[in-house]
This record gives C-alpha cells, structure tokens and sequence, in this order.
C-alpha cells in the first residue's frame, strides 16, 4: 500500500512540475541557464549516460553523488529562505492596502470640497453677468435693426433714383448706382418674405429689365442691322451703356457684341462675294488687307466705346476668320477644278502668314468662349526645325545627317489661331499631294537619267565609300514637302503624304540602287544571282573592276544612309501627324528593302572575291598530291588567293571606311563561303602521300593566317579582328587541319585510326569518314573493314531526337581547339 501511494504522489508531482510551453519560455528569458537540470525535457538516464559514458568512469561514482548531495542541500537551503522570507508578505500587502485606501478616501474629500467651490463661483459669476448679457443682446439687434433700416433706405431710395435715371438714360449713373444696388439687396434676400422687400427686389428686376432693353434699343438705333453705313463717331451714352451692361444678364453684352461685330462686316460680305472676281483665291491678300483697315479703323472710331476687358478688337478678327474661312469653303467647293498646286500654296501661305500676325496682336483669350468658340486650338507641335519654318514658302532646306541628329531646338509658342482660316483648304490638299507624287515621280526619272550621262562614281580610298548625291536631294525634298504639309494639316494628308514617300524610297531603291548594281555574267533577273563568275582556261576568270567594286561600296554606302534617315523620316513623320494617326504612319517595309539592297551589295563583293579563288582551289584539287616528294614553300595556288585577297579587300574596306559594320558583315560572309568551299576542294584532293599532306597543311595554316588577318589586309593601320570573325576562321581552319591530320595518321592498327578520327574531327559522319579513306588511297576492301570499325566505334548517341542531332554537330571546345592548334604548329616547325 506504501508503494502505491508513494507512486500516486510521485504522478501527481510530475504532473504539477509539467509546465506550459509559454511559462516555461518565460522561466528561461528571466533566468537563463544551461545547466541540463534546468531543461524542460530533461532525460535522467541521458543525464546519466553523460556523466559515466563508460564503466572505467564509474570509478569516480561517489564524488558525482557528493557534488549532487551538495547541489541539493544549497537547493533547499535556497528554497527554505525564500519560503521563510515569504511568511510576512501578506500582512504588510494587507497593511499596504489599508493605507491606500485611506489616502484615496482624504484625497476624494478634497475634490469635493473644490468642486463645491468651483460651483458657488461659477454660479456668482452668472449673477453678475447676467445683466451684462442681455445689454449685449439688446446692443447686437439694435445695431443689425439699424443696420437694415439704412439698406431698407438706400435700397428704396436706389431703386426710386434708379427708374428715374433709366427714363433720363443717365447711364454713366446707373452703372454705379446699379451695382450698389444689386450690393445691397444682397442683404435682403432672408427677409424676402417680407412683402415690401420682395415689392422693392421685383422693381429693380423690372429695371434691369428695361435697362436692357433700353440699350439694345439705342445701339440698334446706333448700328443699324440693315446697310452698311455707320454713324460718324462713337457716342458717351453708348460707352456708359456698355458699363451698366457689364452689370446686367450676360446675354445683353453677348447681344450687344453680337450685333455690333455683324454690322462691322456687313460691308466685307458685299464686298467679297461668291460672284464678286475679288473673292477668288488669287486675292485673297486683299481680304486680310481689307481687315487690316477695318481694324485700324475701329480702334480710331470706337476703341474707347467699349470696355476693354471686352477685347472687341480680337473678337471682330475671330469673326473675321469664322466667316473667311465659311465663305472661302464654299467658293473652293464651286470652283474646285479652277484650284492650281501654286495657287493653293499661295493662299495657305497668305492665310497662314495672317494667322501669325493675329497671334502676334491678340492673346486669344476670346476663343475660349463658349459662344464663340468654333475651332480648336492644334495639338502640341514637337517639330525640332520650328524656327527654321516660319513660312512654307519653297525655300531650300537641308536635311542630311547632321541636320537630322543635332539637338532640337526650343519649341516656340502654339499660334492660339493656327488653323482658324487655313483648315478650309484641308479638303482640297489632294492637289497638293498629286503634285508631289508627280514631281517625285519626276525627280526619280531625272535621278535614273543624271546617274546614266554622269556614270558610276569614281574610287575613293580616302574617304570611303561615297553616298549617292541624288540620295541627299531626295531626303531634301521630302523634308521640304513634309514641313509644307505638317503647316497645311497634320490629319489624313499627312498620312496621304506618308504613303508617297513609301512609294519613292522602293523606287529609288529598285530604279538607283538595285538597277544600278553590276550585272554578272550569269544572273536570273535582279538581284538573283546564281553564278557570278565562270572558270576559263588560263585560271583567269570574269571579275569586277575596280569601277564596278567602287559602285558596289558606293551603293552599300548610300542604301545604309537612306535606312537610317528613313527611320529618322519615320520619327518626324510621326512626329508632326496627329496623335490619332501615328500608328498608321510605318515605314518598316522600305527600311527592310533598303537592308535587302546593303545584303544584296555584300553578297556581291562576296561572290567576286570567292570566284576569284575558284581557279586556285580548283587547281589544288587536281593537283598529284600522291607525288610530292618534299616540303617546300607555300604552294602557287595559295599565293594564287593571297593575291585576289589582297587585290580586293582593300579596295572594298576603304570604300566602305564610313560603314565599318557592313565591312565586318562582308568579311564573316566571305569566311563562311570560302573556308566550307576550301575543305571541299580538300576532299577532292586523292590520293595524298605523307609529305603531300604535310604540304597541304602548311598551305592550309599559311590561308589561316592570311584570313586572319583578312580586315586590315594591306591597310597601314593594323586593327585587331572583330571577334566573331576570328571565331568563324578558327574553327573552319581547324577542321581543315584536323582532317590533314587525320589523313597523315597511319591507318594501322585501325582501331587507333578510328579512335584518332574520332577524337581530332569530333564527326561521327560516315560520308566524311569515307572521303578521308579516299584521300589516303586505300583500297575498297580495307575501307569495308574500317567503315564497319568505324560505326562500330561511334559513341552512342544519348536517347531522343535532340541527342541524335546534336552529336553530329558536336564542336570541339576553344581548350580543344587551342591545344591542337599549337601542336599542329609544332608538326609545321619540325617538318620545315
């Protein structure tokens, strides 16, 4: 029974001693230990293990269990005096509560005592201040009374004043009184439910009223609607008229206006008449001219009548301009077939030259009106040569490379007034256009016929190659054109225009550039071409002169400046045509013929230069390798291609000086048909004996080095190769050394021969392998056997179509490629 109870007490202490996981991380923040006594999950038989972790330690088993007794007596003692020193808590908490209590209860007694005060004065105070009060209430109503009787008698005083004025038409004294009137009925508009307030507010409305009426009637009788002749001068009833206008409802000053400005023209409709031969476009001078006057006049006559916030002179010039541009609308609808290119010209010049004159004199601030306002003001220009257009008149204009790259010049101020009387011409700029797709049309046939009588341009090695002339007029006039339309309209025209530059930019390219390219001896139609050059016996072969190269460059040259100024042309285009619109506006197609043109001229340069080397190679290949007998120089062939490289490619590199991209692009083409045209020749060369094949390798290394050195060949400044070049020529050349190597190799055992194939050429292609069993001479038997060795030695392809593939393109590594490089330089230094 003991033991069970001792087992009972035992679980219930455990379970006391089990801690939750947030106390127990509370316990190790305040005291931190790393004692494993102290652990939440301590394991006594861990513990244990730890002291005695083997049977010779448990040789010191009793100083363990002292240092333990020890730890356990401190423990309890340490227990006992916080047990003992917890006995009197209670008590002096219960004590401390006490005390608190009573310090609360004395410092309640205190706020009571002063708020009893703090009422008592409070209530002292309203007793003395009640009286005051109410004399403030008494003083605030008599004043605002006093107040209101005075409004109450200005305003009846006002209005009786103010119909007796209107009878009188003393305007210069309504106008003031007026407005003190309307100031002071302001303060009555709560007390309009009084009767006689409301009597006195409807009186001055029914004066207002009759002053409106009043004056519309005294300027009517003034400026009369019917005839055109006006009064003498200006009358001072009529400028006081207008300043109890400004007072009144705003569609009195609006008729007012209205009235006086179709009366001020009046005589410019009789004057200009559809029928009248003065209405024609080719006066249409004497129309601004006839404003001008106008203007002039009415700033002598009636500059003072009218208030100058009015802005009655910028108003009649916007009228002006509102029925100018209706009545030049419809006479062009008439007489549309009358319309000439110079004559429309000339009077969008006239009318555009009078829109900045206006915008010179007013500010326009009276196109904001929304009664009058009928035209909206142009979007934002962003055109960089704005100061160089301030007409369009057909002055001469530049438009070559540097004019397009400079910075842009400031943007002047929008002309608030731009397009007020020129837009009415837009419906009749297709004149405009057909004239300059006739005059383009004409420009590319002169340039056709110039390019034939002068002949092709002469060489130049100082500059490089030399654009075109006819190029830079033709950018010239088409800058010429597009700051002429962009000043008559930036809608539809502009895209019309648009469409006829894309037409002439293809044909330059097809009529000068294309057409003009040098005619091979074997060509399909334009510009493809199957052979450029044909064998002849005697190893001379039909190539281009130094005139024909010289047009080549010449023709790359200006196909590269027209890409790059028709993608600027592109960007003013977009530039100037209306938001709207920009997307419609792509000149991609003409940029790609052009980049066709600059691909078609390398391609040239490089089939020349590649058939100029044909004879060589064909002369290797039929060449008695199998009787060379020694290693001597490099063999004629290669001097043979030295020689044409020499001849051309710096002839081609200084013509093209000024495209330095299109020249490397002509050496990468050229190293890409050469070097696989080499090996081929190589291949045909069989049988080989040991030394011949030592001399083909010494010639293919002596080519190596002149490909190489192919960009700045014969140049006096030595430039470093682009490195894409180098590549190229590297790893075609070290193929061809390699397949030297491998037919220099002895085919017994044939085991190694295949291993050394394999690892030199990297090629798993039967069709090669075979071609190099040709060139060492070995007969049909013993290829059979060493072809079935040979595809018994391939390495097995990894799994799927990509694995297959890609081991028949497998590339040896740039480590690869130089350690054979330098041992294959080795082999040329031991056998020389």
């Amino acid at each position: 029974m003991m033991e069970e109870e001792d087992l009972e007490f035992v679980e219930e202490l455990e379970a006391v001693l089990q801690l939750t996981p947030d106390v127990q991380l509370a316990i190790e923040q305040v005291f931190p230990s790393q004692d494993p006594l102290d652990r939440a999950d301590f394991n006594a038989v861990e513990y244990i293990n730890t002291l005695f972790p083997t049977e010779q330690s448990l040789a010191n088993i009793d100083e363990v269990v002292n240092k333990i007794r020890l730890k356990i007596r401190r423990l309890d003692d340490n227990i006992r005096t916080v047990v003992r020193g917890q006995t009197n808590v209670g008590q002096d908490g219960r004590q401390a509560l006490e005390e608190a209590q009573k310090a609360i209860q004395q410092l309640f007694g205190k706020i009571k005592d002063i708020k009893d005060k703090a009422d008592k004065s409070e209530q002292m105070v309203k007793e003395i201040t009640r009286d005051i009060k109410q004399l403030d209430h008494a003083k605030r109503h008599l004043t605002t009374s006093i107040t209101t009787l005075n409004h109450l008698h200005m305003l009846a005083g006002g209005v009786d004043s103010l119909e007796a004025m209107t009878r009188r038409r003393q305007y210069g004294e309504v106008a003031n009184l007026l407005q003190g009137v309307m100031n002071v009925l302001e303060h009555f508009h709560k007390y309009m439910g009084i009767p006689q307030i409301r009597q006195l507010s409807e009186r001055v409305k029914a004066a207002q009223t009759e002053l409106g009426q009043q004056i519309l009637a005294d300027f009517e009788e003034a400026f009369p609607s019917q005839g055109t002749k006006r009064p003498g001068g200006p009358s001072n009833v009529l400028r006081d008229a207008c300043l109890v206008a400004n007072i009144l409802d705003p569609r009195i000053k609006q008729e007012i206006i209205k009235k006086f400005i179709k009366q001020h023209l009046s005589e410019y409709l009789v004057l200009f008449q559809e029928n009248q031969d003065v209405a024609w476009l080719d006066k249409i001078d004497r129309r601004y001219a006839w404003i001008k006057r106008q203007l002039v006049d009415y700033e002598e006559k009636y500059g003072r009548m009218f208030p100058r916030e009015w802005y009655m002179t910028e108003r009649i010039a916007v009228e002006f301009c509102h029925v100018t541009r209706t009545e030049l609308a419809k006479i062009m609808r008439t007489r549309a077939k009358e319309i000439e290119v110079k004559l429309l010209l000339f009077a969008i010049q006239r009318t555009t030259n009078f829109e900045g004159i206006l915008a010179k004199r007013f500010s326009g601030c009276t196109l904001t009106d929304g009664s009058l306002k009928k035209l909206e003001s142009p979007p934002a220009s962003t055109n960089p040569f704005l100061e160089d257009e301030p007409t369009p008149e057909m002055e001469e204009l530049t438009m070559d490379k540097g004019d397009l790259e400079q910075p842009k010049k400031p943007k002047a101020p929008d002309n608030p007034f731009h397009g007020i009387v020129s837009k009415c011409f837009e419906p009749h700029l297709y004149v405009y256009i057909e004239s300059q797709d006739k005059n383009l049309g004409e420009l590319i046939d002169r340039f056709v016929a110039d390019f034939k009588a002068q002949g092709p341009p002469k060489p130049n090695t100082d500059e490089g190659g030399a654009v075109l002339p006819s190029c830079a007029d033709l950018f010239v006039y088409y800058k010429k054109c597009m700051v002429q339309c962009s000043q008559l309209s930036t809608g539809e025209p502009m895209i019309a225009l648009s469409t006829i530059f894309q037409k002439y930019l293809r044909e330059y390219a097809w009529k000068i550039l294309s057409g003009n390219l040098p005619k091979t001896t074997s060509s399909s139609g334009g510009l493809t071409i199957s052979s450029l050059l044909k064998e002849k016996e005697g190893s001379e072969v039909a190539k281009f002169t130094l005139e024909e190269l010289c047009l080549i460059c010449s023709i790359l040259s200006t196909a590269e400046y027209c890409l790059a100024t028709t993608q600027q042309l592109e960007e003013k285009l977009k530039e100037k045509v209306d938001v709207s619109l920009t997307e419609r506006i792509n000149l991609t197609g003409e940029m790609d013929t052009f980049s066709t043109v600059i691909s078609n001229s390398i391609q040239l340069l490089v089939q020349d230069l590649d058939a100029a080397c044909d004879p060589a190679l064909t002369a290797m290949s039929k060449m008695q390798w199998q009787n060379v007998e020694h290693v001597g120089d490099q063999s004629p062939y290669v001097t043979s291609v030295i020689l044409h490289i020499k001849q051309n490619v710096p002839i081609i590199r200084d013509n093209l000086a000024s495209t330095r991209k299109y020249f490397t692009q002509f050496c990468i083409k050229f190293a890409n048909s050469f070097i696989p045209k080499f090996i081929t020749h190589l291949f045909k060369c069989k049988p080989i004996s040991m030394v011949g094949a030592e001399q083909l390798l010494l010639d293919t290394h002596s080519l190596k080095m002149v490909l190489l050195d192919l960009p700045s060949i014969g140049s006096q400044v030595v430039r470093k190769a682009p490195a894409s070049y180098t590549k190229i020529v590297v790893k075609g050349m070290t193929r061809a050394e390699m397949i030297l190597k491998v037919v220099m190799a002895p085919h017994e055992p044939s085991v190694v021969f295949v291993d050394n194939y394999i690892k030199l050429l990297t090629d798993c292609n039967t069709e090669t392998f075979q071609k190099i069993l040709d060139m060492k001479g070995l007969k049909r038997s013993e290829q059979s056997s060493m072809l079935e060795l040979f595809r018994q030695r391939l390495p097995t392809p990894p799994a799927g179509p990509e694995g297959a593939s890609s081991l028949s393109l497998l590339a040896p590594t740039p480590e690869q490629e130089s350690s054979r490089i330098r041992k294959l330089e080795k082999l040329i230094k031991k056998r020389l």
